[in-house]
């Protein structure tokens, strides 16, 4: 979508992630790395060169302003970088946000990853100034809504205080994106993440909700050392984990997707209105694996 120049308008420390669907977007940092970074099943900021710290406010200003200039009105969403942009204090944020209003008139949406953590010293109201400042969604990884599985992970949260955040967003006229983590708990623990999971999203009701099948391309040692009696889903297991999930949800109007590249059964659908469509769908696939249309093992790309 945009050009490149030889002298970088922004500047960013490998690797950098952004949700699938901001793939159209300024991928913005405001921060390198993840404030917590201690998630066992989490290989996204563990390199040495993705050390936390926030960025400098007046570099990020800055690309926001060259950005302006070099681009104009071919910006429409913005993505805040890196893992948890909303640790910043909520001043420093209205500033980002009014110089991408000001500089970048016809972005429509900026969005975030958000930690439920760095949510707990935030107030209603103080989220709300970043909604009317243009703060439009935050994605949230819930991972699991079972505090068993979430201390195992070490995800430093519990049911209680994502509950929380996404409560504290959703006051506020902040879209919530929530992913859960499916297999996460494994052969011994794969109920209750399903029912916890499941109880969670019904609480909430975010307008979101995305499920990954949890993976380990660089090796599970750092998961296995903090949770040595796990055993993995095989694809049996993972369906009847989702069919469980699917069966105990009960949302209004939610998008629901679970296609990443993670998947082994693509579902994709509006719950609760596709809810019966998405659960035959899994069913089939449990009882006759050999004719369902999984993604072939290369295909996942992990």
């Amino acid at each position: 979508m945009f050009p490149e120049f030889p002298v970088p308008i922004v500047r960013y420390v490998d690797p950098v992630f952004r949700p699938p669907s901001e793939a159209d977007s300024l991928i913005l940092p405001v921060t390198d790395g993840c404030s917590w970074n201690r998630c066992t099943f989490c290989e996204m900021y563990t390199e040495p060169r993705k050390k936390f710290r926030a960025r400098d406010q007046a570099e990020t200003l800055d690309a926001i302003r060259r950005c302006g200039e070099r681009f104009g009105n071919e910006v429409r969403r913005v993505f805040l970088a890196d893992g948890d942009a909303l640790v910043l204090p909520t001043r420093r944020l209205l500033e980002v946000l009014q110089a991408i209003r000001l500089h970048l008139p016809d972005v429509h949406r900026v969005s975030s990853y958000c930690l439920p953590r760095n949510l707990r010293r935030k107030s209603v109201a103080e989220l709300r100034e970043l909604a009317d400042a243009g703060l439009s969604m935050a994605y949230v990884g819930a991972e699991s809504g079972d505090d068993e599985v979430l201390e195992k992970v070490d995800k430093g949260e519990t049911y209680a205080t994502t509950l929380d955040a996404l409560a504290k967003l959703g006051d506020a006229g902040i879209r919530r994106s929530v992913m859960i983590l499916n297999g996460l708990g494994g052969e011994a623990l794969w109920q209750q993440h399903a029912d916890n999971s499941a109880r969670l999203a019904n609480a909430a009701q975010p307008e979101y909700l995305a499920t990954l099948v949890v993976s380990f391309p660089k090796g599970e040692e750092r998961f296995r050392a903090a949770f040595p009696e796990w055993q993995p889903l095989d694809i049996g297991g993972l369906l009847r984990e989702m069919e469980r999930f699917l069966a105990a949800l009960e949302l209004r109007r939610t998008v629901f997707r679970s296609d990443h590249a993670s998947n082994w059964l693509i579902l994709k659908g509006t719950l609760g209105a596709d809810k019966e469509r998405l659960l035959a769908r899994v069913r089939e696939a449990i009882a006759h694996p050999d004719s369902a249309p999984l993604r072939p093992a290369w295909v996942r790309g992990l």
